[in-house]
């Protein structure tokens, strides 16, 4: 099985590669979600989010208080914090996520993560793939996705790095600028060449 991180600024289009590969059989990870999973399932790192944040970091039913948790960590400059205690178990999650699609007969996993270049996670990807996208791009993207105004965008996108400066450090670069179906026709063929070798 082939190990994929796909990486990219806010806006970029790296959830819509995903997408399509997820169509043509892959099986994909998003960091995200990965993370909001391992503070719910975790018991250290649940006690340390209400020792660091409070009890109301979840909700009565167990779940994660996500309106909370963002506003300690975003309003309040706490986000190194709470990257501090979720971060470190991250790979270890990652890497049963990637052994339980093996053992489903999977071809290609595929990481999805926008801080994939920070941290460790990327070190057992076989490759990585970076989407960019000219910032009027990105910003109109995200506009339409969840009706945030362009200042607000633009605070977010000067808050990641600058990808532009990290292409020698990827395998695969897809520029994002153009129509969705030029995008899916990108992605397309970048995922037929990573597919492994069928022995005949």
């Amino acid at each position: 099985m082939i190990t994929v991180g796909v990486t990219g600024g806010i806006g970029s289009g790296k959830s819509t590669v995903c997408e399509v590969w997820a169509d043509l059989g892959a099986y994909i990870l998003n960091a995200d979600d990965l993370a909001k999973q391992v503070m719910v399932t975790n018991p250290e790192v649940k006690q340390q989010l209400i020792d660091h944040f409070g009890s109301e970091s979840f909700l009565d039913d167990g779940q994660l208080n996500t309106k909370h948790l963002a506003k300690e960590a975003f309003e309040k400059g706490r986000v190194k914090e709470l990257n501090a205690i979720v971060h470190p178990k991250l790979p270890a999650a990652a890497s049963q996520e990637i052994e339980e699609a093996e053992a489903q007969g999977y071809d290609i996993f595929v990481y999805e993560a926008a801080l994939l270049l920070e941290n460790l996670e990327h070190g057992s990807m076989d490759y990585i793939v970076l989407v960019l996208a000219d910032e009027d791009h990105r910003i109109e993207r995200v506009k339409q996705r969840d009706n945030s105004s362009e200042a607000e965008i633009k605070q977010r996108i000067k808050k990641q790095r600058n990808f532009e400066k990290v292409t020698d450090r990827v395998d695969y670069v897809i520029r994002n600028n153009g129509t969705l179906e030029e995008l899916e026709k990108k992605a397309e063929i970048i995922y037929q060449s990573l597919l492994p070798e069928r022995d005949t």
